[in-house]
């Protein structure tokens, strides 16, 4: 199934992202935070064709988990996966 510009330019985000996070993180910090990008994957590939409002989730979530914001080590990934976790809790449900 194509997903779409939209999900396609989240993809290459999370891409991006982690492999930043492999260079400059610990096996611990990467092990995390590739946990939490298979969710958003997921997720992207669920709501492809979702509601305008779950998809907007969907793209927030990957923002704040991709976004630089000074020292990421201030921020935590444990933060990250907090957050990222409300946001998704917030979509509606895949069927199935």
């Amino acid at each position: 199934m194509h997903v779409g510009y939209e999900s396609e330019v989240l993809l290459r985000q999370l891409d991006r992202h982690l492999a930043g996070l492999r260079l400059a993180r610990e096996p611990a910090d990467v092990e995390v935070a590739e946990g939490l990008a298979a969710a958003l994957r997921r997720r992207i590939t669920e709501t492809a064709f979702a509601s305008a409002a779950d998809r907007a989730r969907v793209r927030a979530a990957v923002h704040y988990f991709v976004r630089r914001r000074g020292d990421r080590r201030t921020r935590g990934l444990t933060e990250d996966v907090r957050v990222v976790n409300e946001i998704l809790d917030a979509c509606t449900p895949a069927p199935g």
